[in-house]
């Protein structure tokens, strides 16, 4: 009893010493800030080309669990687009079509050090690590029509307003996001990084192109739904017949980040817990 209480006095004067002498810190995770770019693949970029590279950028709040492992809550707003006049295909080129949208998205993910990672400690300052997780995005992929804006959703492009068969597509969507990094402390309690990741969705009309060409006749003559559902009369004969086909709908749309990170490190200080 008496060495218990000594040691407990003990304790309790080097914990009112000063923290820097007597506290340990415990690195509870991170808040931080990215930017880099974005990039889609889909129908009009099926050959997964990083050629169109968009700016992205990022807000995140990391809650560490113990040395490895951390979950992750962020926002994003990225932009995304292509155009199949940058394809070596003759049928898309001939395609002629576009788009362009605004990504915001939400997503919670598990991120995983491979190395220990204490922020303030030389020797464990580094440390690569993957993350995998689950999210949902807004977007509304629009085209421009005589230098004018439009939004490709609201015209139905592929029938959606005129065939009772095919609804209108939402413009929200699931993401999951899978990726790796690596991140270093810059000092005390700043870090940096460098992560990939990869989105896979479950919407094939990020880029407003999926099934079948609706045919002219879904179409009021020469209005902009018209007009941008087959862009094909701008470079030869209009190939948009009802039933040939616009997009394939068996492989959902994607989009990368290639971001780097600043961060600043979360900790708490904690007196020692007495041992007897």
């Amino acid at each position: 009893m008496f060495k218990t209480t000594i040691s407990i006095l003990i304790l309790s004067m080097v914990c009112l010493v000063g923290r820097s002498q007597s506290q340990s810190t415990v690195y509870e995770g991170e808040l931080g800030v990215t930017l880099g770019f974005a990039h889609y693949f889909g129908d009009l970029n099926n050959n997964s080309r990083i050629n169109r590279p968009k700016p992205a950028f990022g807000l995140y709040f990391r809650k560490q669990f113990g040395d490895y492992i951390g979950v992750r809550i962020g926002a994003h707003y990225a932009q995304v687009g292509y155009s199949d006049q940058y394809s070596d295909n003759q049928y898309q080129r001939r395609r002629n079509l576009s788009f362009n949208s605004d990504i915001w998205e939400l997503a919670l993910q598990g991120d995983f050090n491979f190395f220990r990672f204490e922020p303030g400690n030389p020797e464990y300052q580094f440390t690569p690590y993957v993350t995998i997780g689950a999210g949902l995005f807004n977007y509304d992929p629009y085209a421009y029509l005589d230098n004018q804006k439009y939004f490709l959703r609201n015209l139905g492009t592929e029938g959606q307003l005129s065939n009772s068969s095919r609804q209108p597509y939402s413009p929200m969507a699931f993401c999951f996001p899978i990726g790796m990094g690596i991140k270093y402390n810059l000092r005390n309690n700043i870090n940096v990084s460098l992560e990939i990741s990869h989105r896979f969705t479950n919407t094939d009309y990020l880029d407003d192109v999926s099934t079948t060409y609706a045919g002219p006749g879904a179409f009021t003559p020469n209005s902009p739904a018209f007009l941008l559902q087959d862009r094909s009369y701008q470079t030869g004969t209009p190939i948009g017949t009802a039933g040939r086909q616009r997009g394939f709908s068996g492989q959902k749309d994607q989009y990368i980040f290639v971001e780097l990170g600043l961060s600043v490190s979360l900790t708490s200080y904690k007196c020692p817990t007495a041992k007897y």
